[in-house]
């Protein structure tokens, strides 16, 4: 079945910086849509929204008839609405993908599914960085070079403050001697979620063949294998009853909630 991708961007650098704008004149979010439609082509649909959108682009509609969101944020992760965090964090939990892109590490919505700080050293003088594959079997690194040759990057250092990964797919090294887990995998309630750090605003990363290409392999590894989304939910079962749940409230329920169940 066709993959439906939402590719999320703050596009506030693009708007305001015109070093970014002449690097991503129709903004980031739209340059990493084109990489993924050019990978996948016919086997997705690839739509794109950004911060200053009604509920930043993100309504409940929206999200239930996504596949897979792509995330991009930097300067404004403040200003993301929290009711709009908790609703994506729900459809994440029922088994929509997400990917978070670079300084996506520090969104409220990563945050939020790592459970912690989510920050790491960082320094932007050009440096080359290499990414490396680690676990050549991941369908994340199919067809992807080793390593990645980027020659011109922000660097991202260790220690980041993430969870232990599911799996770790790439890590990266920089002019500086630093590493970096640059691609990480993990899964929350029935949702899958893929880390990758390269990109961004001030260098053309996004426009980078192999980079497109990892993108667009995460995007096919987030889809959900279940025939429907739907949230974990706590069910009671009757002695001998192993297929059919019973509704439940709470450990006080109510008489009406009872009858109901």
């Amino acid at each position: 079945m066709t993959i439906r991708v939402l590719v999320w961007g703050e596009n506030r650098h693009e708007q305001v910086e015109p070093h970014v704008a002449e690097i991503y004149p129709d903004g980031m979010h739209t340059t990493i849509a084109e990489g993924i439609a050019e990978n996948l082509g016919d086997t997705v649909e690839v739509g794109t929204t950004t911060l200053d959108e009604p509920e930043h682009g993100l309504t409940e509609e929206v999200l239930a008839t996504t596949d897979v969101l792509v995330w991009w944020g930097h300067a404004a992760h403040g200003e993301v609405e929290d009711k709009v965090v908790d609703r994506v964090y729900q459809h994440v939990l029922s088994g929509m993908g997400l990917l978070v892109l670079h300084s996506g590490h520090w969104s409220k919505i990563f945050g939020k599914l790592m459970g912690t700080t989510c920050t790491l050293r960082w320094r932007s003088e050009q440096d080359r960085e290499l990414v490396w594959t680690v676990n050549p079997t991941h369908p994340i690194a199919r067809g992807i070079p080793h390593p990645i040759v980027i020659e011109q990057q922000e660097m991202y250092g260790e220690f980041f403050d993430i969870p232990v990964p599911d799996e770790l797919v790439f890590v990266s090294t920089f002019s500086g001697g630093e590493v970096f887990r640059s691609g990480c995998t993990f899964r929350r309630g029935h949702g899958k979620i893929f880390f990758f750090s390269p990109g961004d605003q001030d260098y053309p990363v996004y426009h980078h063949k192999d980079v497109r290409k990892v993108i667009a392999n995460g995007v096919e590894w987030a889809k959900t294998d279940l025939p429907e989304r739907a949230l974990p939910t706590l069910l009671r079962y009757e002695t001998g009853d192993f297929f059919n749940g019973h509704g439940y409230a709470g450990p006080i329920e109510s008489d009406e909630e009872r009858a109901d169940a």
